[in-house]
């Protein structure tokens, strides 16, 4: 493999009519990584997605995945990548082992070696004992491993993954994470929109975006450790009052419940910001504990996607 990105796009654009559903979006996704999209529901993952692959020509930018331009030679990419959706795609009233032979006759897999693979991913997935179980039978771990085993059938260097968690209980979540882990380590690059923060975590690198733009972008440390915000951890009698009173706050730019916690952000250009918050809430009869904490990645997505009228002066 050469270059040191599996991706680089530039002013890579999406518009429907009047809405911008990505709007110049640069990118590098460096090789053997897993590279995460966290954003809410119509952020733009989705759409950056289906660009890269070629599903979606762009509006404008440009983009090159595995040295290939796109979408101008996305037919040649095609066999280097294996693209999962967030909704079950595979044929339902096929059982498992049928899917798999679908899917190595669509990629054209070496037909004397379709048998030994199937069987290797067949185990490797756990799915052995459902070979020949009807796809729409399945629980939904069960169909989330038949989706990954498809979409490496072929062996691609680039695996592309749209929400591929959201219908799955948090244990098949880890299996399906441990399983990408060692993709990556045998040298897949894998890119995977998520809106859980503990998936995010666990990435190499990742982006956040906002409306479809890009907001912040680099190592989930990295990010943590310059979001712009000092965070205060408040532990209240009345979690709810605290939250009342720091609402209202002239120097508060963001309050968020965590269970009895609250997480205050503060921007870093003011002074003492636990005495600040502890003040407020003296000052507005609150019994509370308050310290300094270090940022969380759901505090960096909070601090990053503030509209700017809700930022503190």
């Amino acid at each position: 493999m050469s270059g040191e990105f599996a991706i680089e796009a530039h002013g890579l654009s999406k518009h429907f009519g009047d809405l911008k559903a990505v709007s110049h979006l640069d990118l590098k996704v460096p090789r053997g990584q897993i590279y995460g999209f966290l954003g809410p529901n119509g952020s733009g993952k989705s759409t950056t997605i289906r660009m890269l692959c070629g599903l979606l020509t762009p509006t404008e930018g440009s983009a090159t995945v595995l040295g290939t331009e796109v979408p101008g030679k996305a037919h040649d990419l095609k066999p280097k990548i294996g693209y999962m959706t967030q909704k079950f795609s595979l044929f339902g009233d096929m059982t498992v082992l049928e899917n798999l032979q679908f899917i190595a006759e669509i990629y054209s897999f070496p037909t004397a070696d379709r048998a030994a693979r199937i069987d290797e991913l067949l185990e490797k997935y756990d799915l052995v004992g459902q070979r020949r179980q009807l796809a729409g039978t399945m629980s939904g771990g069960q169909k989330q491993r038949l989706a990954l085993a498809c979409a490496v059938l072929h062996r691609p260097e680039l695996l592309l993954l749209d929400e591929p968690t959201s219908a799955v209980d948090p244990q098949s979540r880890r299996d399906f994470w441990a399983n990408l882990f060692r993709l990556a380590e045998s040298g897949t690059t894998i890119m995977v929109s998520t809106h859980y923060m503990d998936e995010a975590e666990r990435c190499h690198r990742l982006a956040i975006l906002d409306r479809g733009v890009k907001v912040a972008d680099g190592t989930p440390q990295q990010l943590q450790a310059t979001t712009g915000m000092h965070i205060v951890e408040v532990l209240a009698e009345d979690p709810y009052r605290a939250q009342e009173a720091l609402d209202r706050a002239e120097h508060v730019a963001s309050v968020t419940q965590l269970g009895i916690r609250l997480r205050v952000l503060i921007p870093e250009q003011l002074q003492d910001p636990a005495a600040l918050v502890r003040d407020h809430l003296e000052s507005s009869g609150v019994v509370a504990e308050v310290r300094l904490t270090t940022a969380s990645l759901e505090d960096v997505f909070v601090a990053v996607t503030m509209p700017a009228t809700e930022e503190a002066p």
